[in-house]
C-alpha cells in the first residue's frame, strides 16, 4: 500500500474519533453546567480548554467560547468542523481505496453538517455528531475488507478514542472543577454498560475504574489501547525471537501494562497524571508510526537532464 493512502485512512480513522470524543467533552460541559447551577462557568469552560484540550487560554471563557473553538472553528484540528472537513479531505484522496458506501457517509456527513449553520451549540448538534460518527464507524467495520486499509483506519481510531477518554477521564478527576462522574458516564455513552457491570452501585472510583480498565467496554482507555496494538501487531508481525522492536508497540504496550497489571486503587490515587502519561504515550506511538510507514521527505519528481 502506498504510504500516502495508508496516511490518509490512518487520519480519517482518527479525525472522524476525534469529531465524536469532541462532541463528548463539550457535552460534558453542558451537562455539569446545567446539573449544578452553581458552577462557574469561567472556570469549567477554562478548564476544558487549557487543561484538557491543551489549548491556551486567552481572557475570561465561557460555554459560547467552547463553543466557538471546539465545534464551529473550521481552521481548528481539534474542533468538531475542523475535525470533519479534515475526514472528508483525506477521504477524497482515497477514494478508491474506501467502500463507496463509507466515502458518501462521510461526504454527506460534511455537507449537512455546514447547512445546519453556526449557531449556539445545543445537545441536538452534539448528539447527531455522535450518531454520525458511530454511522461512519460501523459502515467502514461492514464494508471494507479487514485487510491492511481496514488496521490503519482502526489503528487511528482507536489512538484517538484512548486519547479523548483519558481526557474526559482526566476531566472527571479534577475535584471541584470537574462534572459529575454520571455525566462523564453518560457522555461515553456508558452509563447502562456500567450499571449491568456494577450492579446498579455507582461511586467516583467504580466510575473511573470502569472507564480506565475495563477488558470488554469499547470506550474504555485500556480497551482501545488493546486495539491499537492488535492493528500494529496485524500490520508487523513481529518476527524476533527476543524483544519488541516497533517503536510504536513499545510505546503502547508500555502504557497498557502500567495500567492493565498495577492495583486499580495505584491508578486512581492519581488519575490525571495517569491519563497524561496515556496521552503522551500515544502522542509517542503516532510519530513512531508516521516515521515507520508514512511519507516522511518530499515526493520525489521528474526533472529535465541538463545538457
Amino acid at each position: 500500500m502506498l504510504s500516502r493512502i495508508a496516511e490518509s485512512l490512518f487520519w480519517i480513522g482518527r479525525y472522524v474519533e476525534r469529531a465524536d470524543g469532541t462532541a463528548r467533552i463539550v457535552d460534558v460541559l453542558r451537562l455539569q453546567l446545567l446539573e449544578d447551577p452553581g458552577a462557574d462557568e469561567q472556570v469549567a469552560a477554562g478548564t476544558v480548554l487549557s487543561v484538557i484540550m491543551g489549548m491556551p487560554a486567552e481572557g475570561a471563557a465561557d460555554f459560547a467560547t467552547v463553543g466557538d473553538l471546539l465545534v464551529f472553528d473550521r481552521a481548528n484540528a481539534s474542533s468538531i468542523s475542523g475535525a470533519w472537513h479534515s475526514a472528508r479531505e483525506n477521504a477524497r484522496r482515497t477514494r478508491e481505496t474506501l467502500s463507496t458506501e463509507l466515502w458518501e457517509s462521510i461526504n454527506t456527513t460534511w455537507h449537512r453538517w455546514r447547512s445546519m449553520g453556526r449557531n449556539a451549540v445545543t445537545d441536538r448538534h452534539l448528539s447527531w455528531v455522535r450518531e454520525r460518527a458511530a454511522l461512519v464507524n460501523g459502515i467502514a467495520d461492514s464494508t471494507m475488507s479487514h485487510d491492511d486499509a481496514w488496521d490503519f483506519l482502526v489503528l487511528g481510531r482507536m489512538l484517538e478514542r484512548a486519547d479523548m477518554t483519558a481526557r474526559l477521564v482526566a476531566n472527571g478527576g479534577l475535584h471541584h472543577r470537574g462534572p459529575s462522574w454520571s455525566s462523564v458516564l453518560g457522555s461515553c455513552g456508558a452509563t447502562q454498560a456500567f450499571m449491568r457491570t456494577e450492579r446498579g452501585l455507582l461511586t467516583d472510583d467504580r466510575a473511573a475504574a470502569f472507564l480506565v480498565l475495563n477488558r470488554e467496554f469499547p470506550r474504555s482507555v485500556l480497551f482501545a489501547l488493546t486495539e491499537a496494538e492488535h492493528r500494529l501487531i496485524a500490520l508487523s508481525p513481529e518476527s524476533s525471537r527476543m524483544g519488541v522492536y516497533d517503536e510504536a508497540r513499545r510505546q503502547l504496550g508500555g502504557i497498557r501494562t502500567a495500567l492493565e497489571y498495577r492495583s486499580t486503587p495505584e491508578v486512581l490515587a492519581d488519575l490525571p497524571t495517569q491519563m497524561f502519561r496515556v496521552q503522551s504515550a500515544i502522542t509517542a506511538s503516532s510519530k513512531a508510526i508516521a516515521a515507520k510507514y508514512f511519507q516522511s521527505g518530499p515526493l520525489p519528481t521528474w526533472t529535465e537532464e541538463l545538457v
